[in-house]
């Protein structure tokens, strides 16, 4: 089968590494030719991933595309997928999914718990919903890894907001942030892999470490399953979707976004579970029986994100004291250069106790630093 990938980022080269394992030709469109993914595939093709033309041009020759991120052009895959080109998830599902207005008004009209909100477009929509704060700003399209979000605790916070079409979110007093990854094939058939734990940097809002399986009561667990069972098979589209929730206070569970591919949340999946993130969607757009989503022991992500104040050609500090700890894994993009708060690579920690795992993420986050020369 000939397969392409829209987007060729750190997520489309774990997914290229899965691929190895299969008989399939991989594809990739990006516009930038010394992206993470340009050398692992079988064709590279330059182009831009939200341009019509770009997009249907790549995938009318494939037998199926997915995606690595959600910017891309809806429009084409619809005509692509009407042509009998197979696209995971569905080009519905991405429409609903790729607008944090659309998101939200999904979940309200199927019953997914998800904290109130209002729609606005501008910073005066926001001032006549004081009453309405403490709230998170969304912008509707656009935003990713933490951009794109704004909390307004108060009105003096109002100059922060967004003038275009946003997402007003209540508030949610949040206990812990869990992230969930649901796997469907053609059939309707689903797998869950383990509720993961995120730790978000504040400052940068994306996520800093997390530890999988979560620590969470069973029943509070049972809540978090058959809440993103019911979102993704509302969702109508076979693909991998990963679901992140909040547990308030009250160990109540509201869904906060849901991303329509594999996602950070999943990486330890590589070394830490039977079948990764990205061989179960390999799986699912092959044909193939789902996977195994057990772990084989619990496991630690931390993200290598590129240090404040450094801006260049990457260099990594302490990456020969990290690689000599037992059971981590170290995965580098490939990115050649460095900004503050980039995604340059992570780190996979295995160990049965979950005190030596919060240690050792912890450890490492101050030991792997990246900078520039």
């Amino acid at each position: 089968m000939k397969i392409g990938i829209l987007g060729g980022g750190q997520l489309g080269r774990m997914l290229l590494q899965a691929a190895a394992n299969y008989t399939v030709e991989t594809h990739v469109l990006e516009n930038d030719p010394h992206c993470p993914s340009a050398h692992l595939c079988h064709s590279f093709t330059k182009g831009d991933i939200s341009d019509f033309d770009a997009v249907y041009q790549f995938g009318k020759n494939l037998d199926a595309i997915t995606i690595e991120i959600e910017s891309v052009n809806v429009d084409a895959l619809e005509k692509l997928q009407a042509e009998g080109v197979k696209v995971y998830p569905h080009p519905s599902a991405i429409r609903i999914i790729k607008n944090k207005i659309t998101q939200k008004q999904f979940y309200k009209d199927n019953g997914i718990p998800s904290s109130a909100f209002v729609i606005t477009e501008t910073k005066e929509d926001v001032l006549n919903h004081l009453s309405f704060l403490p709230a998170v700003h969304k912008i509707g399209e656009g935003g990713y890894d933490g951009k794109g979000v704004q909390i307004i605790n108060t009105e003096y916070d109002v100059d922060k907001a967004f003038v275009a079409a946003s997402v007003l979110e209540k508030k949610v007093s949040i206990k812990k942030e869990i992230a969930l990854i649901v796997a469907m094939n053609d059939k309707g058939e689903t797998a869950l892999f383990p509720a993961s734990e995120m730790m978000v940097n504040p400052s940068l809002n994306l996520l800093d470490y997390q530890i999988s399986p979560a620590l969470i009561p069973e029943k509070v667990l049972w809540v978090v399953e058959a809440v993103a069972i019911k979102l993704v098979k509302a969702l109508k589209s076979p693909g991998l979707f990963a679901v992140e929730m909040f547990i308030d206070q009250n160990d109540e569970v509201w869904v906060n976004e849901t991303a329509p591919r594999v996602h950070n949340s999943g990486h330890h999946t590589i070394e830490a579970n039977y079948c990764s993130q990205y061989d179960m969607l390999w799986r699912i757009m092959l044909q193939y029986p789902l996977g195994n989503t057990d772990p084989i022991l619990p496991a630690a992500i931390v993200n290598i994100i590129g240090e404040e104040g450094f801006s260049g050609n990457a260099v990594y500090e302490g990456l020969e004291e990290v690689l000599k700890t037992d059971n981590a894994f170290v995965h580098l993009y490939g990115k050649l250069t460095t900004k503050p708060g980039r995604k340059m690579g992570h780190v996979t920690i295995m160990h049965k106790d979950y005190q030596d795992l919060t240690h050792k993420a912890n450890k490492i986050k101050n030991t792997l630093k990246v900078k520039a020369n």
